[in-house]
């Protein structure tokens, strides 16, 4: 198991959580089909060692543990793993200086994706 990144995160790409993971595996899609692959972080599945540093650094909330990932964002787990079927396409993230959001943001980008 691993811990997924929902959509939460998506066009938000806080890297608080890449600042602490211990095994760099959060990843930004640097390919072309960002259908698919929308704008936001991904954990790699396999190189994750469940240590859960992430989840507490996001300031939007976004990180889960796998087993814990919301129903409605079920579909965001297979994104996660489907990273690995375009490696490739992949970099490492770096720590990047962002403000928080604020209580408010936070609450309207849930609403936003129905959680």
């Amino acid at each position: 198991m691993a811990y997924i990144i929902t959509r939460l995160c998506r066009d938000c790409v806080d890297t608080g959580c890449v600042g602490v993971c211990p095994v760099d595996c959060i990843y930004e899609y640097t390919g072309s089909d960002k259908a698919t692959f929308p704008n936001q972080l991904y954990i790699h599945p396999d190189e994750c060692i469940d240590c859960g540093a992430c989840e507490p650094e996001c300031p939007w909330q976004a990180i889960f543990e796998e087993v814990a990932v919301p129903g409605s964002f079920a579909d965001d787990t297979k994104l996660n793993y489907k990273m690995m079927d375009s490696a490739d396409d992949f970099a490492r993230k770096k720590v990047e200086k962002k403000e928080k959001p604020t209580a408010e943001q936070i609450e309207a980008n849930k609403k936003k994706w129905g959680l």
